[in-house]
Parts: structure tokens; C-alpha cells; sequence
């Protein structure tokens, strides 16, 4: 239920606070006070767009715009949603939307902030609202499968039909995507053949590349390596003619030892010289160990060279970045030609899987439809009912199912309601092209008073939809709205004193030089706003005691 509805630089609504109580709310007030606007706010607050830009809601283009409604999810069994959304749950719940004048839409449950199409989803399971447009949508297909849905508590097998109507579409799109790939990479398939022989044919090797072109390097400088190599040999061990380093440097090392114990210095550096000596004498055999190993060898120089040169030539033509790359390359082509050699085998498998999930949703549609089918008789009979309250006795109203040859996300329903006002002397027609404006506000009434009753939703919101009545009709159409106020939240913005008078609660919005306002009227100022609604601003003695009499029925 909406408790309370603030709304700050809308359009021509400066300011405003409404505070709603359960039942029947009615909202009355002249022609261009505001009372649609009103209703945009609120369409603001439940996800809608503002206009061709949002920026056409803010009043002072300067300021931003704030639509906010606090709402009692009492009952609403809506835990589920908030979870699934990452909200937190409250009973007393917050919905925000803001707009920026830069035409930046923000909006917020409970201050955390959530994509519009959060926003609208929460809203659609808190209002519902029905505009003097909406009276079209008795054109739409999605509107009419949905009336007959919900009197058919279809909601269980219409969310499994869409789960496999949804893995039709999946298979369907998988089918499609191999079969191209198929034929793409079977035009292919003698060029693939040929890349994975040749790069089999290299037998390629994980730092390959990197181990040759080191060795390729040592090889072309092999002289020099060992040129400098000798004579570091010969500096540390002599070369015969020469005494090397490490013999002066044992000799200096007894020399300190044997004056060390009359001159500390000499031990210190005894120890300092040991740790020289040993790093020197490692050196020198890793260098003559090396200078062994070090061989110009042209035969092998030259068969380095030739195996770079056919890793280099086939880094170059597939484009890697190293040797080591191609073996990713060469295990993609291996997979493109198992795809060309299995994928009749994948593909049958997937036109299987599609063949049986179709069979299967074409089951659940026909489950769909006879369920729909059942409900038709009794749908009709109690559009008709609600007519004969409405002053139609004569109408009838009947819905027509037809199963299609095609799947649709709601099944292969045709489904279209056929209406005449004049039973016994037309046939029915489809109701969208054969009412008046005046049948259709009746007809819309008792789809919506009949709907309401089958759904959780607990708020309805009517705006005018007693256009085009008068009289003991619009007498019975209040009569009508207020019975959906004994089970649920209802907002009417109406002309007719008739259905004025049978609120529990009255609102009039009203303009000034400031723009638009609303205000609750007291019992008295009721009274003078449904006389007001019966004689116009003169207001008479006869229109008040009829304004009376109406308010006391």
C-alpha cells in the first residue's frame, strides 16, 4: 500500500506531500489543475520515463527533481525480490527517483541505489495504474494473454513454458553459430591440414628458441671466448714461464699467517686473503672447465643457425610472438579440424536436443491452452455480470482462443475478446474496434475489477476511467471501485460526483500563480467540492443537499 508520496520540482508541482490511507482514495479537481501530472510523478517513481528527455520533468531547470513514495509491503510476500535484488528487506519500504538537470536519472530502495529497471520490476508489484489511454490496450495481444493468464493461475506452467521456449531459442541460435563455423572452417580444411603437418613436421619444443640462440651466440664467438678464457687461466695459474696469482697470493697468505700472532692486522688479512684465494680458486677451475667445453665448431654453428632459421620463418608466418607460441597455434588448428571432422556428430546431437525441447514446449503450450480455454466460459460470464451492473444488460463478452502454428514467449494463443452491446441483435466483435468511448470504460472496469481480484498487487490506481459515463451508471461504476477498496488500496482520479462520493478518503489538487497543489478535504469541504462537481462554481442549495445525499448513500 502507498503511505505517503512527496514529490519536489515536477512539472507544475513546486512541493507537495500526500499522505493515503488504505481503501478508497479520490482525487478530484478542475481541468488543468494537476491531477494528471500528479499521476506522472508517480509514473516517475515507478520506473517510467520522463518525456522525449527526462530533463522535461524538473519545473526549475535548475534544481533537481524528486519523486519519493514510502510503501507497506504487509503481506506482499516480497522477501524473495529483495534478496535476488541484494536489498534489504523492510516492511516499510522507500522508493526514490531523482533527476538531475542534467538529465541524469538516479534512483534508490530503502537509500541504496538500483538500476531503473530494478526500480520499475519493484514497481510493477506495488501498482498498478490505468490511465484514460490504457483503455487501448485492449488492442494488445501481451494485454488480453495476460487477463486470461491470471483468471487461469497459470503463472507456475506459463514460467516453465518460457524456460523451455527460451532453450528452443538457445539451441536454435547454437545450431546456427556451428553450422557456420562448420562450413567456414570446412573451406578451410586442406589449408588447416597443411599448417598442423608442418608444424608437426618442426616437432616443436617448449624453450627451444631461447636454448639456440643462446648456443648460436656462443658458437659465433667462439674464438674470442676462448681467447679470454686462456689468458684469465693463465693470469691465476701461470702459463709455465710465469708464476700465476694464486701462487703469490698462497705465498703472501703463509708469509701474514706466520706474523700474525705479533701483529693483529696480519690475521685479518690472512683470513680476508683465505676467502680471496678460495673464490679465485673456483674461478679458475670453472674457467678451465668452460674453456674445454668451448669449441668453433662451424658444423654445429651452422646447424643452430638453420634451425633458428625454420623456427624464425614459422614465428614470422603465424604471426607469434616466440617458438613457443606456435604451439598454442598449432593445438588451435588441431581443434578447428576435430570441429571440421565432428561436427556433423556435434551437430546432429544439438538438432536432437532442439527437436525434443521444442516437442516439449509445444506440450506446455497446448497445456496453456486448455487452460485458458476452460477459463474462457467463466471470464466471459464475469465481464458480463459486471456490464449488467454497469447498465449493459445486453452485452456480451466473450473470449476467443486459437492455438497457432507458431511458439511465442507466452505460448500459441491467439487470444482476442469479442464484445457487443446488443447481444440479441450483432454478434460480438473484437471489442478494441466496435466500442464506444463510453463501452470501453465500462468493459476496462470490469477487466480491471475482475483482474484485481486474482492478483497480490495492493494498489490500483484508476485515472478517469469513468470517462464517457453519467447518470445511475456512474452511480454503479463507483459502486464497482469501491468494492475493489474492501481488499486492496485504490486511487481514483475522477469528474463524477457519483464515484466521488464514495471515498473514504478525498483529495482536490488545485493550481495557483505557484503551480499545482493537493490538499485533504475535511467532511465539510467534501461536501462543497461534489456540489461544485454537480453545478460548477456557482454552487445552489439543490447541489449541496445532492452532494449530501451522496455522500450519505
Amino acid at each position: 500500500m502507498l503511505q505517503t508520496l512527496k514529490v519536489e520540482n515536477y512539472a507544475l508541482i513546486s512541493r507537495l506531500e500526500l499522505e493515503l490511507d488504505g481503501g478508497l482514495n479520490i482525487i478530484t479537481g478542475e481541468t488543468g489543475a494537476g491531477k494528471t501530472i500528479l499521476l506522472g510523478a508517480l509514473g516517475l517513481l515507478l520506473g517510467n520515463k520522463g518525456g522525449k528527455s527526462d530533463t522535461e520533468a524538473l519545473k526549475d531547470q535548475q534544481q533537481n527533481c524528486l519523486v519519493e513514495g514510502t510503501f507497506d509491503l504487509s503481506g506482499l510476500d516480497l522477501e524473495a525480490f529483495f534478496e535476488e535484488n541484494d536489498l534489504d528487506y523492510s516492511v516499510e519500504t522507500t522508493l526514490t527517483r531523482q533527476i538531475t538537470p542534467a538529465g541524469k536519472s538516479r534512483s534508490f530502495v530503502n537509500d541504496t541505489p538500483v538500476p531503473l529497471a530494478t526500480l520499475r520490476d519493484l514497481g510493477t508489484r506495488l501498482i498498478d495504474i490505468h490511465s484514460q489511454h490504457q483503455n487501448l490496450i485492449l488492442g494488445s495481444e501481451a494485454f488480453r494473454v495476460h487477463a486470461i493468464d491470471a483468471l487461469a493461475e497459470n503463472e507456475t506452467l506459463l514460467k516453465s513454458y518460457r524456460t523451455h521456449y527460451e532453450r528452443v531459442n538457445s539451441l536454435k541460435k547454437e545450431i546456427a553459430a556451428l553450422r557456420d563455423a562448420s562450413e567456414s572452417s570446412r573451406r578451410d580444411q586442406d589449408w588447416l591440414q597443411h599448417q598442423v603437418e608442418e608444424l608437426e613436421a618442426a616437432k616443436l619444443k617448449i624453450g627451444e628458441q631461447a636454448s639456440l640462440e643462446t648456443e648460436l651466440d656462443i658458437l659465433a664467438n667462439a674464438d674470442r671466448i676462448g681467447e679470454a678464457l686462456t689468458v684469465l687461466c693463465n693470469t691465476l695459474d701461470g702459463d709455465g714461464e710465469t708464476e700465476g696469482v694464486l701462487n703469490q697470493l698462497k705465498y703472501n697468505e703463509t708469509s701474514l699467517r706466520h706474523v700474525s700472532k705479533h701483529f693483529a692486522f696480519a690475521g685479518e688479512a690472512t683470513e680476508r686473503l683465505h676467502s680471496v684465494l678460495e673464490e679465485l680458486k673456483d674461478l679458475s677451475a670453472e674457467a678451465a672447465d668452460r674453456l674445454e667445453r668451448i669449441d668453433a665448431n662451424p658444423a654445429r654453428l651452422q646447424e643452430v643457425d638453420d634451425r633458428l632459421h625454420i623456427l624464425n620463418n614459422l614465428v614470422q608466418k603465424h604471426r607469434a610472438a616466440n617458438a613457443d607460441e606456435l604451439l598454442s597455434i598449432l593445438t588451435g588448428y588441431r581443434n578447428r579440424l576435430d570441429t571440421i571432422f565432428n561436427g556433423d556428430e556435434n551437430l546432429q546431437a544439438l538438432v536432437r536436443e532442439h527437436a525434443e525441447a521444442e516437442q516439449r514446449t509445444w506440450d506446455l503450450a497446448q497445456q496453456l491452452h486448455e487452460a485458458r480455454a476452460a477459463q474462457a466460459p467463466a471470464f466471459g460470464m464475469a465481464i458480463q455480470q459486471t456490464l449488467t451492473q454497469l447498465g449493459m444488460p445486453d452485452a456480451r463478452f466473450e473470449v476467443e482462443i486459437s492455438r497457432g502454428d507458431t511458439l511465442s514467449p507466452s505460448g500459441a494463443d491467439a487470444v482476442n475478446f469479442l464484445f457487443t452491446a446488443a447481444g440479441g441483435k450483432f454478434p460480438p466483435q473484437r471489442v478494441e474496434r466496435i466500442a464506444s468511448g463510453g463501452e470501453l470504460s465500462r468493459v476496462m472496469l470490469a477487466l480491471k475489477s475482475l483482474l484485481a481480484r486474482h492478483t497480490q498487487l495492493p494498489t490500483i490506481i484508476f485515472d478517469e476511467i469513468d470517462t464517457g459515463v453519467s447518470g445511475y451508471i456512474a452511480d454503479a461504476m463507483g459502486d464497482i471501485i469501491n468494492s475493489l477498496a474492501a481488499t486492496m488500496q485504490v486511487i481514483d482520479i475522477t469528474h463524477l460526483p457519483q464515484v466521488a462520493s464514495k471515498g473514504n478518503t478525498h483529495f482536490v489538487v488545485y493550481k495557483d500563480a505557484e503551480g499545482s497543489h493537493i490538499r485533504r478535504l475535511t467532511s465539510d469541504e467534501r461536501v462543497t467540492e461534489i456540489a461544485k462537481m454537480l453545478s460548477g462554481s456557482t454552487i445552489t442549495d439543490a447541489a449541496t443537499a445532492q452532494a449530501k445525499i451522496l455522500l450519505a448513500q
